[in-house]
């Protein structure tokens, strides 16, 4: 499996009439959890606008449809967080409800290019890990600039009105609330949580890689990409290998770093203290 490799997927006009509508009821989309859950909308069922994602999900072993560069940084970040158990994207409201709360408050409901009422969806259903039990929460991820938009803010209130009638948390999260330093390194980790398929190592040669490259970078304050050409050259290793298992012990949590500093292979890579759990201090304001 190879988890945690992306993609941009090209994206492609579809209806949303009613026939769509049961089609996708008859796929069970928007139904299940975990590597079960299957997204109300994939990627291939949008209009073109922008670049849509299919990610594989270190949490769910399933590919995520995101259909923006802001879903997918914020998916990022999810996907990374020890808080997050489970991640639904997509995630459809009811037809009938989302129309009657549009009624009851004097606005439009979405519709489609032919005037058809679309299926709303939350971008995120999340399920968070709290001292009192898993709870789930909804979040809207929306470009700071659209938030001037009527349309936008109109359907989010029919949103927000439907996630507290069920008692649910919901919030919006824009580019703002997501550190670009810390999207960036987990973007740089991500499709390297399973490294099978990218180096011919068993995994006795992967721990040796591992001991050998801990003992360098501890011991001599040099550029991680020197420090790991010099465990290639020990090892007698394709040049890259150790790169990419540096990579992995990152993204697998091995190896503890500060993620709000940029992870630059040019540059000594600071570790920390050992320890079994990461701080997660950066979920606070985003989830």
């Amino acid at each position: 499996m190879n988890i945690g490799r992306s993609k941009t997927i090209a994206k492609r006009n579809r209806s949303a009439d009613s026939s769509a509508i049961e089609r996708r009821i008859a796929e069970g989309r928007g139904t299940g959890t975990g590597a079960s859950y299957n997204p109300w909308l994939h990627v291939q069922d949008v209009p073109s606008e922008g670049r849509a994602w299919r990610i594989r999900g270190w949490k769910t072993g399933r590919d995520h449809h995101l259909l923006s560069d802001h879903e997918h940084d914020y998916f990022l970040i999810v996907d990374w967080s020890q808080k997050v158990v489970d991640i639904r994207e997509q995630f459809p409201l009811p037809l009938k409800t989302t129309l009657e709360i549009a009624k009851k408050i004097g606005v439009d409901h979405p519709e489609d290019r032919q005037g058809n009422p679309v299926v709303m969806t939350t971008d995120f259903l999340i399920t968070v890990s709290t001292p009192t039990g898993n709870v789930d929460w909804a979040r809207a991820i929306k470009p700071s600039s659209k938030l001037q938009s009527q349309n936008v803010i109109e359907k989010l209130e029919i949103e927000r009105i439907y996630w507290q009638a069920k008692d649910i948390n919901w919030g919006i999260v824009t580019e703002r609330e997501m550190p670009r330093t810390l999207v960036n390194n987990i973007d740089y980790l991500h499709g390297h949580y399973d490294i099978a398929d990218r180096v011919s190592l068993s995994q006795k040669e992967i721990r040796d890689v591992a001991e050998t490259l801990t003992s360098i970078i501890t011991r001599d304050n040099i550029p991680l990409k020197d420090a790991t050409r010099l465990c290639d050259e020990s090892l007698g290793l394709k040049r890259g290998d150790s790169l990419t298992v540096a990579r992995h012990l990152l993204a697998t949590r091995q190896w503890q770093i500060n993620m709000s500093i940029p992870i630059e292979p040019g540059k000594p890579l600071a570790l920390s203290v050992v320890s079994l759990v990461q701080p997660d201090v950066e979920m606070r304001d985003v989830v």
